[in-house]
């Protein structure tokens, strides 16, 4: 491994943005080291399924990269409705796959990770249809755990969680329906944060009313937070809207908080919905194993 790509590889997003906006790196070295990552590392842990490098590299060197917060760091699209135009996506199917379909548009948040700066390379790993907790498409074959190739990294945003714990590229995009951005991060040791509901669209292709939300996944608190604030707020036709936000989540990282209060429930559900309980009333007998 070249020294460049060696020495970016546990770079979060934000360091790696500074060194292209300080000229110390340009967004094409930072794409070349990134490939020479994924070529190297993924054969193990089969994560980026469909590779786009070419159309990487003439981004990257484009005179109209976009100048945002983060111009210039590699990043990959989770392989699940994330419609990028010119490019193929399959949602782990082997249908899609075979068909050869490709994007005729961008979905708004991929849009937004463009104006962003963020460089795409490819597409990370998903189960099929994003519909299972691992990621072991038929399409492809299983993901593996870069701390344990002989454990799954999760899912369903498995691919994406794969590649940033394993250092191809410091953020990666990821969704989440009932786990599928923190089941991932959880295995493989990352920030996984799933946002508000109606905080990111989903638009044009997906309603905001379903459980389904994007954002990504990613090394550090502070990427995070810096991706949220680059690409959140409300697309043409969404129908759920998230409260607008007080201020920068960037600028709130490392903020003291204040006096917390954390609460917790001390009340079981048992053959339905659980409820309120008086000091009075004998705690209800559990339920026998099945």
């Amino acid at each position: 491994m070249s020294s460049l790509a060696d020495d970016t590889r546990w770079l979060d997003a934000t360091a790696q943005a500074e060194l292209v906006s300080s000229g110390e790196v340009s967004a094409s070295e930072l794409t070349e080291a990134a490939i020479e990552r994924i070529e190297r590392l993924d054969g193990a842990l089969n994560a980026v399924n469909l590779r786009w490098f070419d159309v990487a590299r003439e981004a990257a060197r484009s005179s109209e990269l976009p100048a945002g917060p983060l111009a210039g760091v590699p990043f990959l699209l989770k392989d699940l409705n994330s419609h990028m135009a010119g490019t193929p996506m399959t949602n782990g199917n082997i249908a899609l796959r075979d068909a050869g379909f490709t994007c005729s548009t961008d979905t708004e948040l991929v849009a937004r990770f463009r104006s962003a700066g963020l460089v795409t390379l490819g597409r990370t790993a998903s189960p099929e249809l994003g519909t299972l907790p691992v990621t072991e498409p038929i399409a492809f074959g299983p993901t593996r755990n870069p701390w344990d190739t002989s454990r799954t990294p999760g899912g369903s945003s498995g691919g994406a969680a794969a590649a940033v714990a394993s250092g191809m590229v410091p953020v990666a995009h990821a969704s989440d329906g009932g786990g599928s951005i923190r089941i991932p991060a959880a295995c493989c040791g990352l920030v996984g944060l799933k946002p508000s509901q109606g905080r990111i669209t989903t638009g044009p292709f997906r309603s905001e009313t379903g459980l389904g939300v994007e954002l990504v996944v990613s090394r550090s608190v502070r990427d995070t937070a810096l991706v949220l604030d680059a690409v959140h707020g409300p697309g043409i036709g969404d129908t759920v809207i998230a409260p607008a936000p007080t201020g920068s989540w960037s600028a709130a990282v490392g903020s003291d908080p204040g006096r917390l209060r954390i609460g917790r429930s001390v009340h079981g559900a048992v053959g339905g919905a659980s409820r309120p309980r008086s000091r009075r009333t004998r705690r209800p007998p559990r339920p026998s194993p099945c």
